[in-house]
């Protein structure tokens, strides 16, 4: 099931035009969401921030987009009841400015809004829980502010399929850590990145990074936990001198990241800190988020440490 521009319909039939500009321009504003036993997370964080997306691209939906939310929550609770007992969904809304004009005889477009909801893929970062993840440095660098704001959550995407892509060519699996060009470190195609040492926690300002969700949520349970975050630049070398690498995204809420740039990080295996704020978070949303992962992808039970 989905919705687009007003109507309900299978999921097969959530399609835009090819001469839609958010298809030729890659214009396209976008929020992922996921569920927690059927309900949306977060919400009205992911709203807001779709929010201050649209007014950069200046796309004006005939939706207030609090109502866009309130239907991404009736999309998710049909699918969810339809699906498997257990699992969750990752949650999609997106808008784009409707027709290009080059494609259609020079008349403007109007905005067109899609929401859709699909199972989430837990058989990708099941395991993760428990061994990690590799991160590589690549040359592939972060979109400079002067194309548009760090802050805008869009589909313009390239830079990081060509980052993961040199990533993984690196090393297998790895995925990649984007630079700036001045060197301070910005996040990775699909997460925040936190440092830790000893009891502090530190991660890229929001005018290096995209201002996470998730990272929001962690930067709460981890004070509420008794430790320190804040927002510092970071280069290279303030990553791999870290005890522990944390990412931070939507689907997985919380990875480790046990290899950087071929080098185990705190000894090869996820650390304390990882598995005290993944239990924070666990209790938060009411279920073990390792536990349904690996449940959802088949997987055998994981150790304590998750």
């Amino acid at each position: 099931m989905a919705w687009v521009d007003g109507r309900f319909v299978p999921s097969a039939e959530a399609l835009i035009p090819v001469g839609d500009a958010g298809f030729v321009f890659g214009a396209t504003v976008t929020e992922q969401l996921r569920s927690f036993s059927g309900r949306l997370f977060l919400p009205a964080e992911h709203a807001a921030r779709f929010a201050r997306s649209l007014a950069i691209v200046g796309i004006e939906p005939a939706w207030p987009v609090d109502e866009l939310f309130v239907i991404a929550a009736e999309v998710t609770a049909r699918c969810h009841a339809a699906g498997p007992a257990g699992s969750d969904l990752g949650v999609v809304v997106f808008a784009t400015p409707g027709d290009a004009p080059a494609q259609h005889a020079g008349r403007p477009g109007t905005p067109r809004v899609i929401i859709h909801a699909f199972p989430l893929a837990f058989a990708s970062w099941a395991g993760a829980y428990d061994t990690g993840v590799a991160l590589r440095s690549v040359a592939t660098t972060q979109i400079p502010s002067s194309c548009w704001p760090i802050e805008l959550k869009c589909r313009s995407r390239m830079h990081y399929h060509l980052a993961d892509r040199e990533a993984r060519a690196l090393e297998a699996g790895a995925r990649a850590i984007l630079l700036h060009t001045d060197g301070h470190v910005s996040e990775t195609s699909t997460a925040n990145v936190v440092i830790a040492n000893d009891d502090t926690l530190r991660t890229p300002p929001r005018g290096d990074a995209l201002s996470g969700v998730s990272l929001g949520h962690l930067r709460t349970l981890a004070r509420a936990e008794g430790l320190s975050f804040c927002e510092t630049p970071l280069t290279r070398a303030d990553v791999a001198a870290a005890d522990e690498i944390l990412l931070t995204s939507t689907p997985n809420c919380l990875l480790p990241v046990t290899r950087f740039d071929g080098v185990a990080v705190g000894g090869g295996r996820p650390g304390p800190l990882f598995g005290r704020l993944l239990a924070a978070w666990s209790r938060d949303v009411g279920l073990d988020i390792a536990a349904q992962a690996r449940a959802c992808a088949g997987a055998p039970p994981g150790d304590a440490q998750a």
